[in-house]
């Protein structure tokens, strides 16, 4: 199990990844705070939770406090560095489910609602289950 646990917590990456993972945390945890809280000029888990049911994603509520609590958590995992493989798979799996059920009829580009934005953190997402959270993070710190 300690073999297991140093493994999930070890990295060797350097400052990129740690600069990647702190803007990209504080992102997701901001796009978050709109599902989960309605701040920043978002609708809240009662407004996600019934957009959610418009396009056929249900129970809209539970998906909203479930993708709002990933964003929002995983985001504070990644600024914080700590288990930033699981928090980082769980963004990746919540960014996919983006793509495929709100993104891709729409093409590439953002200004039309486009995948282009969700696959840039679905990207980094998978980079940081790859390499670990690099340095400056609680994992790192763990793992010696």
């Amino acid at each position: 199990m300690n073999t297991l646990f140093t493994t999930l917590l070890s990295t060797r990456a350097g400052l990129g990844i740690t600069l990647l993972r702190i803007v990209t945390g504080l992102t997701f945890a901001a796009h978050g705070s709109q599902k989960l809280f309605g701040w920043f000029g978002g609708y809240g888990l009662e407004g996600v939770g019934q957009w959610m049911e418009s396009i056929g994603l249900t129970p809209g509520y539970q998906l909203a406090l479930l993708s709002g609590s990933a964003e929002f958590f995983g985001g504070l995992a990644l600024v914080i560095g700590l288990l930033v493989r699981p928090a980082a798979a769980a963004l990746g799996v919540t960014m996919l489910v983006a793509i495929f059920s709100v993104h891709l009829v729409n093409g590439f580009f953002m200004s039309a609602n486009g995948y282009e934005y969700a696959l840039v953190l679905l990207a980094i997402s998978v980079a940081l289950v790859i390499e670990g959270a690099g340095k400056l993070s609680l994992d790192q710190r763990l793992a010696r």
